[in-house]
């Protein structure tokens, strides 16, 4: 099974032109070979990535997380439409939640980003987040590199939801956004002091209506726990600021911090280092992933997992030695 080709496939060449030349089919197309766990889809995607990689890293790359409700569709539509009619290029790459069980998921933000899917100058990819830490499908970071390639100039990172391991998203994006709700309880009980310390700026959504003085009053509870944070290494003081996604109101803002940020972090040498520690990174995570695919894959250690886990439940062995034997057993085999 492993082994299996599925009909359709071109030679990377093809991918390759079509992506530089931003066919969106191709692009899609190219995207879907990079998600594929089949070996010979991923020597193909190989191929793509390394051969677009000379056109790739000319875009700005903004990581978007908030809580459950507080509208991250809605704001990035309107996010990426007011990015549009400033002349850009963007491409959204939400990652939905997926079934634990199943592997399934509902992949609906084309539905909720109606207006900004209709656009040109707009792609949408929505990928399931699998089991991979923080939410971030496992090829995001391909994915967004093929998507450089087609000439995108902002790449916009939607993440499940506010968690532990969202520094997975940090870690391949250039701007940390994070979006927050007024009026929902206890707002900075609300939110990890991880992710607090991750966010370039805190946008407090839906500041409409009735909203607004819970809002301000959230604006001014947020900047005071930021105050309380060490410098970023960017040399950047977050800001926070109140918006209306769905009336339309602050959007301009957010982009215009967005660009003040990224004059800071060019004058100061940051953005190019930061990029660079994000390269090294990625290649240490690819190893882990490449290795934890190399021994769950085998099917020797599958057989003697089954035996250890029975062993394990019957009390005759330990969790710990299980692990150090089967461990011990891979590095005889390599």
């Amino acid at each position: 099974m492993k082994n299996y080709k599925p009909k359709g496939r071109l030679k990377a060449a093809e991918y390759i032109k079509g992506i530089l030349k931003s066919d969106r089919v191709l692009l899609s197309r190219a995207i879907t070979i990079v998600e594929s766990n089949l070996e010979s889809d991923k020597i193909l995607a190989k191929e793509i990535v390394q051969s677009i990689l000379p056109n790739s890293g000319n875009s700005f790359r903004i990581g978007i997380t908030g809580v459950p409700g507080v509208g991250k569709s809605t704001f990035i539509e309107a996010f990426g439409i007011h990015l549009i009619k400033q002349g850009k290029k963007v491409a959204i790459l939400s990652i939905d939640p997926s079934s634990q069980r199943t592997k399934g998921s509902i992949l609906g933000d084309k539905t909720r980003m109606e207006e900004l899917a209709n656009m040109e100058e707009a792609y949408i990819r929505p990928s399931a987040s699998g089991d991979t830490l923080g939410g971030v499908a496992n090829k995001t970071g391909e994915t967004m590199l093929l998507c450089e390639a087609a000439g995108y100039d902002v790449i916009l990172i939607e993440t499940v939801g506010v968690g532990q391991s969202e520094t997975a998203v940090h870690n391949m994006t250039d701007f940390f956004l994070l979006l927050m709700l007024a009026g929902a309880g206890d707002e900075l009980q609300g939110i990890k002091k991880g992710i607090m310390e991750m966010a370039d700026m805190v946008v407090i959504n839906k500041a409409d209506g009735d909203n607004i003085t819970m809002s301000k009053m959230a604006k001014r509870q947020y900047q005071n726990a930021l105050h309380i944070f060490p410098q970023a290494d960017s040399g950047w003081s977050p800001v926070v600021s109140t918006a209306s996604a769905i009336k339309n109101i602050g959007i301009n803002n957010v982009w215009e911090e967005v660009g003040n940020f990224k004059k800071l972090v060019d004058e100061n040498g940051y953005f190019l280092k930061n990029r660079n520690q994000q390269q090294i990174k990625w290649m240490y995570n690819n190893i882990n992933e490449e290795l934890k695919h190399l021994f769950y894959g085998s099917e020797e250690i599958s057989s003697q997992l089954k035996v250890l886990e029975k062993e394990i439940i019957s009390s005759k062995i330990s969790p710990v030695k299980a692990a150090q034997n089967i461990l011990e057993q891979f590095k005889k085999s390599i």
